[in-house]
């Protein structure tokens, strides 16, 4: 799902901390096995390194979701933000993938399921995934070799 506003609106927001917007970002729960399991794929298959990546817990990934009107706690969607656009859900699942390329291109076909029935699809997951994959008692800390690729606190 695509979040509708203006594209990079976050720019005006004075509760968002200016931040190189020149290459797709990701926001993510990182206590979240799912979450974390994801960002870890993106990072295995993105070998052009285009995306970069924020723990929806530290400063930046906070005032994104304030900004956006999203829960500050629970974080039930990552955030991928690309070109000013902000995406939701399983649009921004679809992003990423469009955004790699290759074979995980055939994946988008998931932007033209109906919203009702992805976003049923997808609330369902999110709302269980702590219980279904787990979550750690600390989010995930990048090694020094993808370290430069994540914004913000990492503690």
């Amino acid at each position: 799902m695509k979040i509708e506003s203006a594209p990079y609106s976050y720019r005006a927001d004075s509760f968002v901390m200016a931040f190189d917007d020149s290459k797709p970002l990701i926001v993510f729960d990182g206590v979240c096995v799912l979450c974390s399991g994801f960002v870890k794929f993106v990072l295995r298959y993105d070998r052009a390194n285009r995306f970069r990546f924020t723990l929806a817990q530290g400063p930046l990934g906070q005032a994104l979701y304030r900004h956006y009107g999203l829960d500050l706690v629970e974080f039930e969607t990552n955030l991928v933000m690309r070109q000013g656009a902000v995406y939701s859900k399983l649009g921004a699942f679809a992003a990423v993938l469009s955004e790699l390329g290759g074979i995980w291109k055939l994946f988008t076909f998931i932007k033209f399921i109906p919203q009702p029935i992805s976003d049923w699809l997808y609330d369902r997951i999110a709302k269980n995934r702590y219980r279904i994959f787990g979550r750690t008692e600390y989010c995930m800390v990048p090694d020094a070799e993808i370290r430069d690729r994540f914004i913000g606190s990492l503690s």
